[in-house]
């Protein structure tokens, strides 16, 4: 149990290039904080949840896994509350923590920026999503960044395809 309690913080970062969308596109789908849902591939639902302090935003976000064959038929539906912590506007970045869950996350305090290329909103954006969180059982730190960074490039290419779909800003006219 002691080495346990010595275990240190799980921390990284992932980032993504955007090739077309500017940051000031970009930003705006990051900062809504109930719409995680529409850009990370493996969330079916987010939305924001009632809480007795009325100064706190928090979400609940859920996926749902489709029972295996060796199953009894049910559905499995990981879930968890976020709170938001954090929204710059000017510096495009917000960050949050995970209050509860049923996924085994003791800590997680996760950071999402959007960034312009090179410094020039004509090249494109980065996002950058980085996390310190405390270990979690049945997991290592190599695949948990390896589920963040893959989420962070279904995210970047769900955006990149609705900002190409519609009549958002320079960018569908660009294409």
């Amino acid at each position: 149990m002691a080495t346990q309690q010595l275990q240190s913080k799980w921390e990284g970062k992932s980032i993504v290039d955007l090739k077309h969308p500017k940051a000031e596109q970009v930003w705006p789908l990051l900062e809504d904080f109930f719409n995680f849902h529409n850009w990370l591939p493996t969330i079916d639902t987010c939305h924001q949840i009632n809480c007795d302090n009325k100064d706190e935003i928090i979400r609940y976000c859920a996926s749902t896994t489709p029972p295996s064959s060796s199953e009894d038929g049910e559905a499995i539906i990981k879930w968890c509350h976020e709170k938001l912590l954090t929204v710059d506007k000017i510096e495009r970045c917000l960050s949050y923590e995970v209050l509860d869950n049923n996924i085994g996350i003791k800590s997680y305090v996760a950071t999402l920026k959007v960034f312009s290329l090179d410094g020039d909103d004509e090249n494109g954006c980065q996002i950058e999503w980085s996390f310190v969180a405390d270990p979690i059982d049945g997991l290592t730190l190599e695949l948990f960044s390896g589920y963040v960074d893959s989420s962070l490039q279904g995210m970047a290419e769900n955006m990149e395809k609705a900002l190409k779909s519609s009549k958002l800003g320079d960018f569908a006219s660009s294409n």
